[in-house]
């Protein structure tokens, strides 16, 4: 008997989730190794940090970006303060090094968004730069964010490439003590780096708002203002680049640390953000279909991402009316053919369903286990099991930001962060392990940390 079409669309569907997350984390493991160039580009970094309110982690933050400073990798940061009413300058004051600059803005000018801070970080880098503008990298690194120590010899040995003009790092968080910042070093460490591992293949990497570097004189070619009000102007900045030609190259040797989102309220606050930036991003699909810098295989991927948050919503709701309609079948004990399973088939058809949903998360959790080893594999499990529930708050997100998208609510407040003890943290996976003791330290703030595990 040939299965109704709408029943073999449900199967498909179904399937389709961990088959695809299967192909992804496969396609990564492929990914070719490319050995440095001999001789490294002489380049100056100038690492912009935006903020607002950031009292509790910019000290940290700019330390670290410091501790980046190498005679091949000489480093310049740029703390933009937003016009924070807490202790952020008080905090930037204490640090006395001539190597930091601080751009302070004042209201009505400042707390425009994050895009417009980085403008004018991008204007006062200029004016600094002069005849080295050339040579001249502007790199953004937010608040909470820490780089991993020789991070921008990654970063150097890319722009060897002339065709390259921006390098997007790796993401991890530094705050995965509970299983919800778990479940998000997961989500940045395998899921997104295995996707950008495999979009570096194929030419579509995507810049992140942590950890992306960009040649100071391509970011010139868009005028006074290279970042827009879009909510996620990274991402936004990344199209526009591939839009133009130019190349961007992932490199996951490079690893900025972030904070985690501390509750799921915030979460769900955080992700919609994301998912509105998103819908925003869909105005750009013309161009994509038009360009001819980009290849079929990409232009597939770029699709992927700037459609699906409009496939969410519809989606979801296909979803709630077969599940509605199970329900009321299994409770009447009425058999849908080809939609619900005769009640002796319930246990097996259910079973399956779960399965299914569960496959992704544990795949991710057991990538996650060998390839980093700084997290025990029971709470690698627990976290892969949590993932689908981790990934409903995601869809819960998204119904959020279409409802804003549609109603055009723009504004957003900035994730809050929190307070972080002395010694907290985790180590860097083993590939980008500090060479030093010294390093480790100034950068995270570790005292004496062991040899190899955790801290």
């Amino acid at each position: 008997m040939i299965l109704p079409v709408w029943y073999a669309t449900m199967v498909l569907l179904l399937v389709a989730w961990p088959l695809h997350n299967l192909a992804v984390a496969l396609a990564a493991l492929r990914s070719p190794r490319e050995h440095s160039p001999i001789e490294q580009p002489e380049l100056v970094f100038w690492i912009v940090i935006p903020a607002l309110n950031e009292e509790r982690v910019i000290s940290r933050t700019v330390q670290a970006a410091l501790a980046l400073d190498a005679p091949q990798t000489p480093v310049r940061v740029l703390v933009v303060d937003d016009a924070s009413a807490d202790a952020t300058p008080d905090a930037l004051a204490a640090i006395d090094d001539p190597r930091l600059h601080v751009l302070r803005r004042e209201l009505p000018d400042a707390r425009r968004g994050k895009g417009e801070a980085l403008n004018a970080g991008y204007r006062y880098v200029r004016a600094q730069v002069g005849e080295e503008a050339a040579a001249t990298v502007l790199g953004v690194i937010d608040g909470d964010g820490r780089a991993s120590p020789g991070a921008l010899r990654a970063v150097s040995s890319a722009f060897a490439d002339p065709e390259v003009c921006a390098v997007q790092g790796r993401v991890r968080i530094h705050n995965r003590e509970t299983l919800l910042g778990l479940l998000q070093d997961m989500e940045f460490c395998c899921v997104a780096d295995a996707s950008q591992r495999l979009r570096d293949r194929l030419g579509s990497v995507g810049l992140g708002g942590n950890g992306q570097f960009v040649r100071f004189a391509v970011l010139a070619d868009f005028g006074d203002a290279p970042w827009s009000s879009c909510l996620v102007e990274d991402l936004e900045l990344g199209l526009r680049l591939h839009l133009i030609g130019y190349r961007i190259r992932y490199r996951p040797e490079m690893t900025v640390t972030q904070q985690g989102v501390t509750d799921r309220r915030r979460l769900v606050r955080q992700r919609a953000r994301w998912a509105q930036g998103n819908l925003q991003c869909a105005r750009y699909l013309s161009g994509l279909f038009g360009s001819r810098q980009i290849g079929s295989i990409g232009l597939l991927d770029f699709l992927q991402y700037l459609i699906v948050p409009w496939l969410v919503v519809p989606l979801s709701m296909l979803v709630l009316v077969v599940g509605g309609t199970t329900a009321a079948a299994l409770a009447s004990r009425v058999t849908i053919p080809g939609l619900v399973a005769a009640p002796q088939d319930a246990v097996w058809a259910v079973s399956l369903w779960i399965a299914l949903l569960a496959l992704p998360g544990l795949l991710w959790a057991t990538v996650h286990r060998l390839r980093y080893g700084d997290e025990p594999l029971r709470r690698c499990l627990v976290a892969g099991l949590a993932y689908p529930g981790f990934l409903l708050l995601g869809v819960l997100a998204t119904w959020l930001a279409m409802m804003r998208y549609l109603a055009r609510r723009n504004s957003w407040a900035k994730t809050e962060r929190v307070t972080e003890p002395r010694a907290a943290g985790h180590q860097l996976p083993k590939d980008v392990q500090p060479q030093h003791r010294r390093a480790s330290r100034d950068a995270f703030g570790h005292v004496d940390p062991p040899a190899g595990g955790e801290t």
